[in-house]
Order: structure tokens, then sequence, then C-alpha cells
């Protein structure tokens, strides 16, 4: 399957919706990748795509990735190490758990836009939104090329 196919368009223009309304509330940056097939360990895998969109190039080094592999349902969710320095170990375990019972039911865009807008509340305890903030990276899905 091709990754660009998995969401309909109005789907991938609610995800990059909901993208653009967590944002508003931290100065945090949230992107979404889809892959076909990640490699190997996910979690490795999903940092390389990290690096590999730039999401380092933050001001803070507050970015979030949500990285979802279509063919071998796998799912990850990686922060920079802004994030790490501020937040508690599991930070992201509830969204985790949260997410797999959308997914397993199909509901990929539900279960994401949930997850999205969750990560922008949890992350604006830390990262509260700026007076001068700007959008540091694209609120567009990535898909594998």
């Amino acid at each position: 399957m091709n990754p660009k196919d998995f969401f309909t368009a109005e789907q991938k223009a609610q995800i990059e919706a909901t993208i653009g309304e967590a944002e508003k509330l931290t100065s945090g940056e949230i992107r979404l990748h889809i892959d076909r097939k990640g490699k190997g360990n996910i979690v490795r895998y999903a940092t390389r795509i990290f690096h590999k969109l730039k999401m380092t190039k933050t001001a803070h080094r507050n970015g979030v990735l949500f990285y979802l592999s279509v063919e071998n349902h796998k799912f990850a969710v990686i922060g920079d190490k802004g994030i790490h320095k501020q937040v508690p170990e599991g930070f992201w375990d509830n969204i985790y758990q949260t997410i797999v019972p959308y997914f397993q039911k199909e509901q990929f865009t539900e279960g994401l836009c949930w997850a999205i807008l969750e990560a922008g509340k949890q992350l604006s305890t830390h990262f509260p939104i700026e007076a001068n903030d700007t959008n540091e990276l694209t609120n567009e899905i990535s898909f594998e090329k």
C-alpha cells in the first residue's frame, strides 16, 4: 500500500488541522509521518525519521513525531531532547496505551487526532505557547518516499 493513500484527503486535512489546534496550546512542534513498512526496531527507525525531517531544529528542541508504519502495524512517539529534560519518565506511555484500542478498531484518524491534541495539552504544561510563537515546522503529514 502506498502510504499516501492510507488516509483520504478529508482525513489528512482533519489530522493537519488537529496538529494546528494542538500547537496553539504549546510552543512544541508536532508532526506525523506515515511509512509503508518500518525497518528493524521501530523506535530507532522512527528516531532516524525524526532527524531526517529536521525536527531537532526547533528553538526549544521540543518537537514530537508521531510515526505510523501501516503494513507492519507499528506506532511510535518520539520527542526531542528538550522534552526529555523536562518531562517525567513514561511521559508518552498514556498516549501510546490509549491510542492502541483506536488502531485495533481501525479508527486511525480518530486515534491520531486524540493523541495529537493530548500531546499538545501535555506539552503546554512544560512548553506553554509563547507570545511570539512561530510555526517552526510544517503541519503537513510526511510520507515514506
